[in-house]
C-alpha cells in the first residue's frame, strides 16, 4: 500500500500542469475570389474575379477559448467584365484595399476551425470612372465600409479561409458581393 501511495506522490510531482496551446497568432498569404456588383451596380461594374490578392491577419487565440478577436488587412487586384463603366477597355480593372476588425468564434468542438465576423473600411480604385446613383459621371476612387463572414481552418502551419464579403457600405461607391478563398502561412 505504501508503494502505491509513493508512486502516486511521485507521479503528482512529475506531472505537468495542463494548459492551453496557443494557436499561431499571425498569418500572411494570398487570396483570390469571384466578385459581382449588386443591384443597379451590377450593370455598372459587371462581374469578375480577383486575379491576385494579399492578406495579413493577427488573431491571438488559445485552444481553450471559444472566441477571440481578429484584425486583417487585404489588397486585391480585380478584373470586372460586362459592366457599362468600362468605356476604353472591355475590362474594368480595380484595386481594393481594406482593413477589418472582428471576432472569431468556435461553435464546434474542433480547435482548428473558427467562424469569423469582420467589419471595417475599404478603398476602391478603378482604371475608369464608375457612375453611381449620386453621380452619372462617377469617380475612380471610393471609400466605404465592408463586412464579411467566413471560416478560418488551420492545417499544420497553414491557415485556409473562405469569406463572403459585402463591400462599399455607405460612401456612395458601387456595392459588390464577393466570395473569397485564401491561404496563408500561420506563425507567431
Amino acid at each position: 500500500m505504501r508503494w502505491v501511495i509513493a508512486a502516486c506522490g511521485v507521479a503528482m510531482l512529475c506531472a505537468r500542469g495542463v494548459s492551453a496551446e496557443p494557436l499561431p497568432s499571425g498569418a500572411i498569404g494570398v487570396t483570390t475570389g469571384v466578385v459581382a456588383g449588386t443591384g443597379a451596380d451590377n450593370k455598372r461594374v459587371g462581374a469578375g474575379f480577383y486575379e491576385f490578392g494579399a492578406q495579413a491577419s493577427w488573431q491571438p487565440t488559445t485552444t481553450e477559448r471559444r472566441w477571440g478577436w481578429t484584425i486583417r488587412w487585404a489588397s486585391m487586384f480585380g478584373l470586372m467584365y460586362g459592366g457599362s463603366a468600362s468605356h476604353i477597355d472591355t475590362t474594368l480593372r480595380t484595386v481594393q484595399m481594406d482593413l477589418t476588425l472582428g471576432v472569431r468564434v468556435r461553435p464546434w468542438s474542433s480547435v482548428s476551425r473558427y467562424l469569423t465576423f469582420r467589419g471595417g473600411a475599404e478603398l476602391l480604385r478603378s482604371n475608369e470612372p464608375i457612375p453611381t446613383d449620386n453621380s452619372m459621371t462617377g469617380s475612380r476612387s471610393y471609400v466605404g465600409g465592408v463586412a464579411c463572414i467566413g471560416i478560418d481552418q488551420y492545417i499544420s502551419i497553414f491557415m485556409l479561409d473562405v469569406d463572403v464579403r459585402y463591400a462599399m457600405i455607405g460612401g456612395g461607391g458601387p456595392a459588390q458581393l464577393s466570395l473569397m478563398i485564401g491561404g496563408a502561412f500561420a506563425g507567431p
